[in-house]
């Protein structure tokens, strides 16, 4: 499956991620999509002054502050503060979550603590979960994968972490059509469930790999799995369907399409399933 169209395949189910499991705590401005480089490298640097653009003139030169600060910071105690100021001041008067996360994670990887280290991974991982620029998804997943693995160091019997981890490969590098980032996500998973074989939040993420990586049949029996033990989880039946529509089993497609458009009680998501309905009756 080419990337393009692995991107845009999954998109619906995604739609469901949006609505239910996407939200954050902090409201976000829309920004304009970004345009990878030919390297389809993501510069971070680049991209705050890009968004320090937008800014007001009081708003820039509060930010100009903060960031000479940091440069002229001279120990580790200095540095955390600045961070910490810096992701303030993206969160709460920019109100760009992107910057935010950064800086905090930032702070997270000099403080090296498993909960600062944790909260910022899953910053990273709310973010990619709803990322369409691939460059962008690229950097997210890095900076996800990095929070979690250096989580896992100081707590390495931390299942969490490892779904987290896992969580990392499958919906970001993997989404980007890199079946060996997949596939990394997939192994992290299992042996979570090779010890607890009731751990359905790992079964879920080990049915969308499936999903993702084109191996319908283990998408559809981890899923399966997942809606026997919770047969309200609309991500699992929302990507369900998709797996079905993937494998081209139009009557269970549109069973579990229709099963999770009375779960999700969601007029636009509603919407969005009448429409994938529409276009695979057409087929």
């Amino acid at each position: 499956m080419k990337k393009q169209y692995l991107i845009a395949a999954i998109g619906f189910a995604f739609v469901l991620v949006l609505f239910y499991f996407g939200k954050t705590t902090t409201e976000t401005k829309p920004t304009p999509p970004m345009k990878p480089e030919a390297s389809n490298q993501f510069d971070v640097q680049q991209f705050i002054l890009q968004e320090k653009q937008k800014l007001t003139p009081e708003q820039s030169k509060s930010i100009s502050q903060i960031e000479n600060s940091l440069l002229q910071s001279a120990d580790t105690s200095q540095k955390l503060i600045g961070f910490k100021t810096a992701a303030s001041f993206w969160k709460d008067t920019a109100q760009n979550f992107k910057l935010y996360a950064f800086y905090n994670s930032e702070a997270a990887k000099l403080d090296n603590s498993e909960k600062n280290l944790t909260f910022a991974a899953q910053q990273f991982l709310t973010l990619l979960r709803d990322e369409h620029n691939e460059a962008m998804l690229a950097w997210e997943s890095d900076e996800a994968i990095q929070l979690f693995q250096e989580a896992i160091k100081l707590n390495p019997n931390n299942e969490d972490l490892k779904i987290g981890l896992g969580s990392s490969y499958v919906f970001g590098k993997g989404r980007n059509g890199d079946p060996q980032e997949t596939m990394k996500g997939i192994q992290e998973l299992l042996g979570v469930v090779r010890r607890d074989s009731t751990n359905m939040r790992a079964q879920l993420v080990l049915g969308i790999g499936g999903y993702v990586s084109g191996q319908y049949d283990k998408a559809i029996s981890r899923l399966t799995k997942v809606i026997i033990a919770q047969p309200d989880n609309l991500e699992a039946i929302a990507f369900l369907a998709d797996t079905y529509a993937a494998q081209g089993n139009k009557v269970d497609a549109i069973k579990w399409y229709n099963v999770s458009k009375r779960l999700a009680n969601n007029p636009e998501y509603a919407k969005e399933v009448d429409n994938r309905i529409k276009l695979l009756e057409t087929k």
